[in-house]
């Protein structure tokens, strides 16, 4: 412990020794290079009295260039709303099933309560945050894993593994079996209040060590700590339901009855067939990896037995023609990008040069995708259901298809259309059966996964 602030301490004072401070000379010049001309004037008048920058970089040549028509399309039906939390990846796992649960029931429309599974997402991030500081009690704070688990106990984020391994421990239910509440729609404030109990309950544990505790003795301390997060998630979302009732009515008009349902019954009943990890994969282009490799993050999972999140690593143009394969299928895709780059929400088209920030500031902005991923201008932010594909004489893709979760005010109606070279500059992961994928990206899954640690830049 001693060595590693010594060490850290001297390379601070290396860096600072060899630091360079802003010389009058280096200030003349850089002034120099700002030059008051008419069009510099006339744009320091626009960019200070228009607080709107995004506004005033719009392309105006592209407007109107991209359409909202598709060739190959899948059946959905039905715009969802995530509202202020940041439950997307939990939205678009259950809008890729949500077809399948219209079709089985003959519905005009449907949602399943995400409020049901959001509750039982967080406990169980609550558990397994208590026993990684249950596993490291003996390491020091600063550890950089440690702080990893501090900084965020539970939060909303996800990937497509939290909703798999959540779905088939509790199952899940219709919508109107636990309706959404303020909390569930609003998610910040009481989350915080769980965050403050787990700190707490973390650094009881790690001094109960220090202190001599049993493993035992830890363990029933955590299980008092759940039982007040149990308490904070029952106040605020509601009790999830173990058995129910739902009445519904088809397109027929029939009202008709599920009585005395589990949520696990349910969930077998509108999943899809081979739900399983060895038949839906995580593909995913990251260009500062190499392709063709299986990557697995460490901890990154919800439930302590479930999977982590595990991807295959694979140039773009092999996620296209794969998921291209699964539209024609009419099978939608679990999908996330970085959404708010280049995105025009009032149109709901997305490409590269939606916005020209060179032009309007006379700067170079330009990078590429390892380059943003790398230093952290660029990661995935959202996720969303791929569900359209628009090609060319040739086949060849020129536009694809988000099925949003912010409403039907949101983008197209609630569908966001985003050009082929956005996907290739900011579409990141898709989870896809594998009988789309080519021979070689099925021979890449044999692979043992390389282990990626807790805080890597992808989570």
């Amino acid at each position: 412990m001693k060595t590693k602030i010594i060490g850290a301490f001297i390379l601070l004072s290396t860096l600072a020794a060899n630091a360079q401070s802003i010389t009058e000379s280096d200030l003349k010049d850089i002034r120099s290079t700002f030059t008051a001309t008419p069009a510099t004037k006339a744009i320091q008048n626009v960019l200070t009295t228009n607080e709107n920058i995004k506004a005033l970089a719009l392309n105006r040549d592209l407007q109107g260039k991209v359409d909202h028509y598709f060739k190959y399309r899948v059946s959905v039906k039905g715009i969802t709303d995530q509202k202020s939390s940041g439950r997307c990846w939990m939205f678009t796992s259950m809008n890729v099933m949500r077809p399948l649960a219209m079709e089985k029931y003959e519905l005009d429309k449907f949602d399943f309560s995400h409020n049901y599974l959001y509750f039982w997402d967080l406990f169980e991030k609550s558990n397994l945050f208590l026993e990684n500081i249950i596993s490291t009690s003996k390491t020091p704070l600063d550890d950089r894993a440690v702080n990893e688990y501090f900084k965020t106990p539970v939060g909303d984020g996800g990937v497509w593994n939290l909703y798999f391994n959540a779905a088939e421990k509790y199952g899940v239910v219709p919508q109107n079996v636990m309706p959404e509440t303020a909390h569930s729609n609003n998610t910040s404030q009481f989350v915080k209040i769980i965050n403050e109990r787990l700190r707490k309950g973390g650094y009881d544990l790690r001094e109960m060590t220090v202190n001599g505790k049993k493993a035992t003795d830890l363990r029933q301390q955590k299980k008092a700590i759940l039982s007040d997060v149990y308490r904070i998630l029952a106040l605020c979302l509601g009790e999830p339901p173990t058995t129910f009732t739902w009445r519904y009515k088809d397109k027929k008009g029939d009202v008709k009855e599920l009585k005395n349902y589990t949520p696990k019954q349910f969930y077998d009943d509108v999943k899809p067939e081979n739900y399983t990890t060895d038949n839906y994969i995580m593909i995913m282009n990251d260009p500062t990896r190499e392709y063709y490799k299986m990557y697995e993050i460490q901890n990154n999972r919800n439930t302590v037995e479930g999977i982590n999140w595990t991807y295959l690593n694979l140039p773009t143009e092999d996620i296209k023609k794969a998921a291209l394969a699964s539209i024609k299928a009419n099978e939608p895709m679990y999908a996330s990008c970085d959404v708010g780059k280049q995105s025009n929400r009032e149109t709901g088209v997305l490409d590269p040069n939606m916005y020209d920030y060179e032009s309007l500031f006379g700067v170079k902005l330009e990078m590429e995708k390892k380059a943003r991923i790398l230093t952290q201008q660029s990661g995935s932010t959202h996720a969303m259901t791929l569900i359209g594909c628009d090609v060319d004489e040739n086949d060849k893709p020129i536009k694809w298809e988000f099925e949003n979760s912010w409403g039907e005010t949101a983008g197209n109606k609630g569908y966001l259309t985003f050009t082929d070279s956005w996907f290739n500059e900011y579409l990141f992961r898709v989870v896809i059966e594998r009988k789309y994928l080519d021979a070689k990206a099925i021979e890449s899954l044999k692979q043992k996964p390389i282990q990626l640690p807790v805080w890597d830049y992808m989570n």
